[in-house]
Parts: C-alpha cells; structure tokens; sequence
C-alpha cells in the first residue's frame, strides 16, 4: 500500500471525476438540446449544442463507414493504458505531469463511453463568430476534449519545466 501513495496512482480520483462531469453534461445535453439544431445562445459567441462526432478531432475519419469507431476506441484503450503504466512509474511529487497523464486517461475513457455505447461521441460547446455574411464555427467538442487539451498542454508545459531543472 505505501507504493501507491508514492506514485501518481493517487491522482486517479481526478480522471474518475472527468469522467462523471463528462458523462453528465452529455446526459443534459440530449435530454435537454434538440438534436443538430441551433441549441441554446449562452453568449454572441457561444452556444449549448447537440451534434454527433463519428470521427475524431474535429470529424477526422467520419465519414469512413464505422470501422473507425473501433480503431479510435482501441487507441482511446491503448492511450489509458500507457498513460496508466507511466503515472504508476511517476512519483507524486511530480504534480503536473501526474496531472496531465489523469486529464488524458480520464478524457480518452469519458469519449470511449461514447463510441462504445453508441457508435460516436457527443458533442455541445460550439463558439463560433458571425459576421454579416458568415458564421465561422470551431468544431464541436466537449468536457472528455477539453480534459485530453488540458492533459497535453500540461504534458507539454512539464517538458520545458523538467528539461530547465536537468539543466540546473
């Protein structure tokens, strides 16, 4: 028992609550957002959503007849996985690097619900800017996304942090 309180398997917990806020926002997302409609204005430049992603960011492979589903939900396991041996092998000293790998696993488990239970991932924060003759729209995307960009910004963020103090 005193291994795992060494390690970054303590940080867990956080993946775990990545994973409920996703999957309960996307449960008030289709029970309350019509489908594929305007959604609900929150701001000028934001609206609530309810879209289907079949591919991965930002529709990559969407439309490639469902084999898709199953690679990205492989990568999603092989990604927990790896993320899980390295947070085991990292010492919870090392926060933000524990922090990244649990905002990865719990991300990459929070859209492989999705595929698995449904064959896509939900999507609803859309910001968008319009003009007077257009509407130019970031994709779609959700919490588990916003968790797997967090993960890496932090993971990246530890690179230069971790190569600054092997050069003290």
């Amino acid at each position: 028992m005193s291994e795992l309180k060494k390690n970054g398997l303590v940080f867990l917990p956080i993946a775990l609550i990545v994973i409920v806020l996703d999957q309960i926002t996307k449960y008030l997302c289709v029970t309350y957002i019509e489908y594929h409609s305007a959604g609900i204005n929150v701001l000028p430049f934001f609206n609530l959503v309810h879209v289907y992603n079949y591919g991965a960011a930002f529709s990559f492979l969407a439309d490639m007849g469902g084999w898709q589903r199953w690679f990205f939900s492989i990568i999603a396991i092989a990604i927990t996985i790896l993320f899980m041996v390295m947070l085991y092998k990292t010492q919870r000293s090392y926060r933000l690097l524990c922090l990244s790998y649990v905002l990865f696993i719990g991300g990459a488990i929070g859209n492989l619900i999705d595929r698995l239970l449904h064959g896509y991932v939900i999507d609803f924060l859309l910001f968008y800017i319009k003009t007077d003759t257009n509407i130019y729209a970031y994709p779609a995307f959700n919490v588990a996304d916003i968790s797997v960009c967090l993960g890496a910004f932090l993971l990246v963020l530890c690179s230069f942090i971790h190569k600054e103090n092997k050069t003290k």
